[in-house]
Formats: C-alpha cells, sequence, structure tokens
C-alpha cells in the first residue's frame, strides 16, 4: 500500500499549518489565561478562516463546504489539532448530519452552517446514557404539529456558542428478541426556543475556551418541521456523525501529540546539566524515542 500524500493533499497540510502556526498559536496564550475566546477574536478568526477557503473542509463543493475526501479532511483535522481546542474550532467543521436536512431545512440550518453563519452543536449524551444511547430518557413527545421535549443533555461540547441543536431524543420504543429498544429522532432546536436552558458545565481539566454544556428541555415545543430525516430513524444518523467523528478525533490527538513531541524534543535540546543537553542521557532520549514511536 502507498502511503505516499499525493501534491493536492501536501498542499493542504502546509496551507492548514501556516494558517495554525500564524493565526492561532498565538492567541493561545491569552485563551489558556481567560478560558475564552473574546466574540471580536473569534469573528476574526472565523472571517480569515472563510476567506482562506478552510472553513467548512468536509462538506461538499457544491454546498459552498472544501469538498475534500476523508483522508484530506483527516489531515485537515491533525494539523488543526497542533492548536488550543477552542481556536481551532473556530475553523469550523459543520456536523455531517446537517447534511439530511431537506427542503427549507437546508436554507436554515445546512447552507448557513457551512457559509459560517450559524453554529451546530451535537446533543446526545445523558448523565445515565453516556455511551448506551438507546437508554436515553430525554422524550419528545408528537403534540398536534410540535415535539413536546423533556429530559437532560450534559457534556455538550460547544453549546454556549452554538445557533442550533441537533437532539437526539425517544419518541417511542420497539420490541425486539433481546428486549424493547428505544426509538430515537433527529430534531433541529433553534437556541432561543422557549423550554430550553443552556448552561456551563463542570469546568474540564483541559480545553481552554471550549466549554461543555448542560441542556435542560422543560416542555420545549419544536415544530415537527424541525425533524431531521424519520421518526424514530436517528439511530442510523447518529451512526453515520459518530463514524466520521471517530476519525476527526483520532486525527486531532495526533497533531496534538505531534507538537507535544516536539516542545519535548526542543526542550531537551536546550535543557542542559552536567555541561550537556539533557536529550543526550539515554533515560530522556529512550522516552523521546518511545513517543516518536
Amino acid at each position: 500500500m502507498d502511503f505516499t500524500l499525493t501534491s493536492e493533499q501536501r498542499l493542504i497540510v502546509e496551507t492548514v499549518r501556516s494558517f495554525v502556526e500564524h493565526e492561532l498559536y498565538p492567541h493561545e496564550d491569552d485563551v489558556e489565561r481567560l478560558d475564552d475566546i473574546p466574540a471580536g477574536l473569534a469573528s476574526e478568526i472565523r472571517g480569515k478562516a472563510l476567506a482562506a477557503g478552510l472553513y467548512a473542509a468536509n462538506m461538499p463543493a457544491e454546498l459552498g463546504g472544501g469538498g475534500l475526501d476523508a483522508l484530506s479532511v483527516v489531515l485537515v483535522e491533525r494539523e488543526l489539532g497542533r492548536a488550543s481546542y477552542g481556536l481551532q474550532m473556530l475553523v469550523e467543521r459543520p456536523s455531517n448530519v446537517l447534511l439530511a436536512c431537506e427542503g427549507e431545512q437546508r436554507e436554515r440550518y445546512l447552507l448557513p452552517a457551512i457559509r459560517g453563519e450559524r453554529h451546530d452543536c451535537v446533543a446526545m449524551t445523558e448523565p445515565g446514557a453516556g455511551s448506551d444511547v438507546r437508554s436515553m430518557t430525554t422524550r419528545a413527545v408528537p403534540d398536534g404539529g410540535d415535539y413536546v421535549i423533556n429530559g437532560t443533555k450534559h457534556f455538550i461540547s460547544h453549546a454556549d456558542l452554538a445557533d442550533f441543536i441537533i437532539l437526539f431524543a425517544a419518541t417511542g420504543e420497539e420490541h425486539t428478541s433481546r428486549g424493547p429498544r428505544k426509538l430515537i429522532t433527529t430534531l433541529l432546536v433553534d437556541k432561543a426556543t422557549p423550554g430550553l436552558t443552556v448552561r456551563r458545565g463542570p469546568h474540564c481539566v483541559s480545553n481552554r475556551g471550549y466549554h461543555q454544556c448542560e441542556l435542560v428541555f422543560t416542555d420545549c415545543r419544536v415544530p415537527m418541521a424541525n425533524r431531521l430525516g424519520e421518526e424514530g430513524r436517528g439511530f442510523d444518523l447518529l451512526g453515520q456523525w459518530l463514524g466520521a467523528t471517530r476519525l476527526t478525533v483520532a486525527a486531532t490527538s495526533v497533531g496534538r501529540a505531534r507538537r507535544v513531541l516536539e516542545a519535548a524534543t526542543e526542550w531537551a535540546a536546550r535543557r542542559h546539566q552536567f555541561g550537556q543537553p539533557i536529550g543526550r542521557f539515554q533515560g530522556v532520549g529512550f522516552q523521546l524515542a518511545d513517543l516518536a514511536t
């Protein structure tokens, strides 16, 4: 198998890395200190990402996105992963679940997200239902032309800055050989919808400036026109989103690890003890070799 990157892919890597180093690195210390990204700075970085053609790299070109293939998207994520998470997420890649939008939904949610005018977050995890998605208790009950939503989601990244939520909620139940299973439906919920409360969750050990939140739905009414895909088929959409996200999270982690290795190697060459750089001591050199491997 040939793992050599094409000339176009190498150019993508060089372009994104240059953007990260010149537009994101200079602001990392402030973000670390503030645990926040000032609105003006966020707007400026988004504008530069749009102008550079880096925004919505994962979306089809015919819709205004970057139109990159899966490998190229992973390469972008790896380079963005070298920067502070709060800053690199300003170069947004809208959730690919939005590609299921139809009709008016495309004009209200999908296309504005690609243009950088609206920002999404995905709400799946609950206090009692993490990886066991089918056990979620947040319910969306049909009532006239609406769904009435009650329940709580937590660890929802970016919800404090998002304009709308891609919500996964239980709308029924089916009986299987393994017992009853929740039927999951996907809804697009504008953050200003009455009955929805968004609040900061517990502070994280890392990821300064990129917050996770709790979402509380109390008799929150969402029009049925905001349903994404078919009722009860949200688990299929969820699988599509998680599949792509597993790749991008892994790539981001590789980028972060590479930067840490570079910093450690630089320090080992610069720091002197007993008349020589500490990187020349086997105890340090072997650790760096293990990290590189």
